[in-house]
């Protein structure tokens, strides 16, 4: 099956996916190392889109290759097809559905690819029930590729949108572990603990100032731009050891990511002003046995929202760019 060539244990898995996204950047290096370096049409991602474009027949264009203006391209949310053929349904090819999984291949890292493919396995019976489309040519001067199903919008856009990260707004999660402290077996679970590992850095005036009482709708994630207050404690309320807890928190996040979408994500963090205008808020809401180690936290900035919903599972929606 697609993606299921080099299964893991569940053990090996999660320590592959912790210590390899633990270490996909560079600790304390800062922001200054990160050009914009965003994706092209030339990219491997998109390259394959193209490939895979013209691979279509006219019946199956007529499903799946959608103009710019459908409503479609901007949604977000953790459980819908933006269109309905599954990718391991016979709508596609053999071929097709090979081209599909290189583009997923392509816009992840090594471990993020095979974090979404034991993701996708148990949440929905594989990559095969998960659904695709492309808006506009790829030859054209935009376009977008675009991958939907439970708990999954993901893009690939070659930088059509200038100042955008990730094509736009994306969404990944896991129903592993629900409702259950620790969230057992959970590819996701990872991210929280690196998270509450800045919370429990934190003194006890901090403390109060991070952690609120109730969170904002996960879906609520506009881009603020410059002059917006956020919620929370500002990274440049931290001493140099706690920023560094919060860089290494940012990177760990980043790490399932292809090099592309992280370093223009970096570049778009320091244009809105950087680690200094970063925001961590961490909720009570919703807390699983009601210890201290918070589900519920959300990183801000005038160029960035990441919103990591860990109960009853995960859902995490992030959107990266400057406000038009």
């Amino acid at each position: 099956m697609i993606g299921e060539n080099n299964p893991l244990s569940r053990r090996d898995f999660m320590v592959k996916v912790s210590t390899v996204a633990a270490s996909s950047l560079p600790v304390g290096a800062g922001l200054s190392r990160f050009s914009e370096a965003a994706p092209t049409p030339k990219s491997a991602a998109e390259s394959i889109v193209q490939t895979l474009h013209d691979s279509l027949t006219e019946s199956q264009e007529s499903v799946v290759l959608l103009p710019w203006n459908d409503s479609r391209r901007t949604r977000i949310n953790a459980n819908w097809k933006v269109t309905e053929p599954g990718i391991g349904s016979d709508f596609y090819t053999n071929e097709q559905r090979h081209l599909i999984d290189q583009i997923l291949r392509s816009v992840t890292s090594p471990d993020g690819y095979e974090r979404l493919i034991r993701q996708m396995k148990e949440d929905w019976g594989g990559i095969g029930r998960y659904a695709m489309a492309i808006f506009r040519d790829p030859s054209s001067d935009k376009f977008l590729w675009e991958m939907t199903g439970r708990h999954l919008t993901l893009r690939a856009d070659g930088n059509s949108l200038s100042n955008t990260a990730f094509g736009g707004p994306i969404v990944y999660g896991h129903g592993a572990g629900d409702s259950q402290v620790g969230l057992p077996g959970n590819v996701y679970y990872y991210q929280l603990e690196k998270a509450n590992q800045v919370f429990q850095a934190l003194d006890g005036k901090q403390r109060q100032k991070a952690l609120l009482a109730k969170a904002p709708l996960e879906t609520e994630v506009p881009i603020q731009g410059p002059g917006a207050s956020f919620s929370g404690i500002a990274a440049s309320e931290l001493s140099p050891d706690q920023r560094k807890l919060v860089e290494e928190t940012m990177q760990v996040l980043l790490a399932p990511f292809r090099e592309e979408d992280v370093k223009e994500t970096m570049s778009l963090l320091k244009a809105g002003g950087g680690l200094d205008k970063l925001h961590l808020a961490f909720y009570q809401s919703a807390n699983l046995g009601d210890d201290q180690e918070w589900e519920i936290w959300r990183l801000e900035a005038p160029t960035l929202v990441w919103h990591f919903r860990g109960s009853p599972h995960v859902h995490t929606y992030v959107n990266i760019g400057k406000k038009a």
